[in-house]
Order: C-alpha cells, then sequence, then structure tokens
C-alpha cells in the first residue's frame, strides 16, 4: 500500500517543528464502556436505553468482538478474530484510564443566523498525530480498516507496549477536486496523541502509521451537536450525523463552503472530517473542517 503520509496542500502536517439529540442506531466509545453483558446481548440496532456501569475488566472479549463484526459487515468491512484485544482494551476502564481526552482548541468566533450556530473558527495547537493512509474501494472501507489499524496501536502495538489513551476526535483527510465534485481515493485516518506522550510519542509497529507533528492550524467547522452536549454546552441544530461515504461528505463540504463568507481563505482541495463516534457505526456524529491557508 501507498503510505502516502499525511501531508496537506496549504494546511496539513510539517515536519517543521456521549449522549446526543438522536442516539438511535448508534454506539460511541463512550457507549461502548456502560455496556454490561446483558445489554450487548439485547442491543442489536446499537442503541443505549439506559446508561449501565463501566465495564469490568473481566468482560468476555468475544461478545464485544461479535457486536463489531455484526455492525461492521453493513459497510462491508471484516473485524478479524485479533481485533478483540483492542476493542476490549478502549471499551473497558483500563485500570482508570478510559478517559477520553479531546484535541485542545481555542474558540476564535462563531457565525451565526437567527439564534442558530452556523460556523466556529477554532485554533488548534501544534501536535504529534498517528497517521495512516489508505486506499480501499469505499471511503467507508478506507476509515474502518484504517481505524483498526490506529487501534491496534493505541493498545499495545507500540514501543512502549502499553495501552496510550484514546483522544477525540480521530480525524480523517480527504481530498477533492477544485470543484469538489469528486474525492480521492486515499484517505488519510489520524489520531492525536494524548498530552502524556507529545513530547516523546510512542514509535508504531506498524511500518504504513507515521507520526507527523501537524502546525498550529486555523479551521473553520459545522458544528457536531453531540460534541457540545458531552461538553456540558449548549446543543446547536447544525448537526453533521449519519452515514460518512463520498456523496455525504462532498455534500458537506459544499454546505459549508456556502455557509463561509471568505471560503477562499481556506485550502481549496483538502479537508477534515472530525469523528466523535466508532467509524464501523451508521449514526456518526462528525464535523467538517476547513482548514486556513497560511
Amino acid at each position: 500500500m501507498d503510505r502516502g503520509g499525511c501531508q496537506m496542500s496549504g494546511g496539513g502536517p510539517s515536519s517543521g517543528d456521549g449522549s446526543g439529540p438522536d442516539r438511535h442506531g448508534m454506539i460511541t466509545l463512550e457507549d461502548l464502556e456502560s455496556f454490561s453483558e446483558d445489554q450487548l446481548s439485547d442491543s442489536g440496532n446499537g442503541s443505549l436505553e439506559e446508561e449501565g456501569e463501566t465495564m469490568e475488566e473481566d468482560e468476555n472479549p468475544d461478545r464485544l468482538l461479535h457486536y463489531w463484526q455484526e455492525v461492521a459487515r453493513g459497510h462491508q468491512v471484516e473485524v478479524s478474530q485479533d481485533m478483540a484485544e483492542p476493542i476490549q482494551q478502549l471499551s473497558t476502564n483500563n485500570q482508570g484510564r478510559s478517559h477520553r481526552e479531546q484535541v485542545p482548541f481555542t474558540l476564535l468566533g462563531r457565525k451565526e443566523k437567527c439564534g442558530e450556530i452556523l460556523y466556529e473558527k477554532r485554533h488548534y495547537e501544534k501536535g504529534h498525530w498517528a497517521c495512516i493512509t489508505m486506499r480501499e474501494e469505499t471511503y467507508e472501507q478506507s476509515i474502518c480498516y484504517g481505524f483498526m489499524r490506529i487501534m491496534r496501536y493505541i493498545c499495545q502495538d507500540n514501543s512502549l507496549g502499553d495501552y496510550l489513551g484514546m483522544t477525540l476526535p480521530i480525524v480523517t483527510v480527504v481530498r477533492t477536486d477544485e470543484n469538489h465534485s469528486v474525492m480521492s481515493p486515499d484517505v488519510t485516518v489520524a489520531y492525536f496523541l494524548p498530552t502524556e506522550h507529545q513530547a516523546q510519542p510512542p514509535q508504531p509497529h506498524d511500518s504504513d502509521i507515521v507520526i507527523e507533528i501537524w502546525p498550529a492550524t486555523v479551521v473553520y467547522t459545522r458544528i457536531c451537536a453531540w460534541f457540545y452536549t458531552y461538553r456540558s454546552l449548549l446543543p446547536s441544530s447544525r448537526a453533521f450525523s449519519g452515514p460518512t461515504n463520498e456523496v455525504t461528505i462532498i455534500n458537506q463540504i459544499n454546505t459549508l463552503a456556502e455557509l463561509l463568507e471568505s471560503p477562499g481563505v481556506c485550502v481549496n482541495d483538502s479537508f477534515i472530517v472530525a469523528g466523535y463516534t466508532n467509524p464501523a457505526h451508521s449514526n456518526r456524529q462528525n464535523e467538517m473542517w476547513f482548514l486556513e491557508r497560511r
């Protein structure tokens, strides 16, 4: 596979330096923590009727694996048996290390209309990201297979041999033509290293995963309603939820381009989809990011 790195024209990496409005059919990383054994048996549609206690460390990993396999088949993705341990690690308390760290940013401003937030302008600091570029038949397959390989890196397949901790969002870099009508088959899946590993990032055993330093970046984003509910802030009705595929991503890019007052200040052929839920599930909660030109 052509690794390709994580470089984005004008706005990409550089070596220079819960609960939401509609949870039916969706399972988040937080939801996976709270499943009891009985809930896993009864929750064929992925919904979570009631928050449970944190899953115990000795929970049967085959139940979680089977659940992921069933859901992933809907995206024509096969989840192999060797994913059982990484899935269990991301779904359990991990000796008190199950907290999901948010990728830090500074809010620079918001554009509102009739009391509704249309988009936000944010500043993200420079940081280390673990990246892998995939080229599968579909976008869905690329993000699912890429995320599983990132999961292995997070869960001991690294130079420390230890669980690194989960951060949100997991992002995917997508590339289009200048007219925003055709997507490139190359999709980069990226994971922000937790704060404790930023100074000395653990090295991946997977040679296709690369550690990149992404420079400080200003992004314009449509709001993910679940994200604000999760952070105990006011929810927004501008949610970007549901399946992500070539059609929906192109539609979201064009929608945000229409909302921006000066879209020309942003990179025109590389965009980021920021995901706050498991890529294998159909009702994902996402944000679309435009990157300001430097």
